[in-house]
């Protein structure tokens, strides 16, 4: 009997200031690429719960968390992301050990500091529709 693939199941937050210009990004301490906040769930944590505990311990920040704006799966390394807008309850952010920088970035300035593959997650938390995309960890690929 074949054995069934693994996936690795992450989850981001896409955290808003209040006019809703500036996006929340953590500058990865492993890659040096401005993300959203966020990382792989543990096995044993509801999805909301790790995602707290990823933006806490990524930014220093607590938040609230809003609805599922899309799925994005990682075809290459097969990590299945899912991607919640989310308000901060504490505006108090810090780098931490997981993220050399923490920082607010206008919307307009995505495209110039993240991947496509992570800029569009920003983009689709903004929508009222989920999305559901693939991508090989820097482009969007085609379906």
């Amino acid at each position: 009997m074949t054995e069934t693939p693994r996936h690795s199941v992450s989850v981001a937050a896409a955290i808003f200031d209040d006019s809703s210009q500036k996006v929340l990004l953590i500058k990865r301490r492993d890659n040096g690429k401005w993300e959203p906040p966020g990382g792989v769930l543990e096995l044993d944590e509801a999805i909301e719960d790790g995602l707290r505990r990823e933006v806490r311990e990524e930014t220093g920040a607590e938040i609230e968390v809003g609805p599922l704006t899309g799925v994005y799966k990682n075809m290459t390394l097969g990590i299945v992301a899912l991607v919640f807008r989310c308000k901060a309850t504490t505006h108090s952010v810090t780098h931490t050990v997981e993220a050399a920088e923490v920082a607010w970035f206008p919307l307009s300035e995505l495209p110039l500091v993240m991947d496509e593959a992570y800029s569009v997650r920003v983009a689709d938390a903004q929508s009222n529709e989920p999305a559901v995309r693939i991508h090989d960890g820097r482009w969007l690929l085609p379906r």
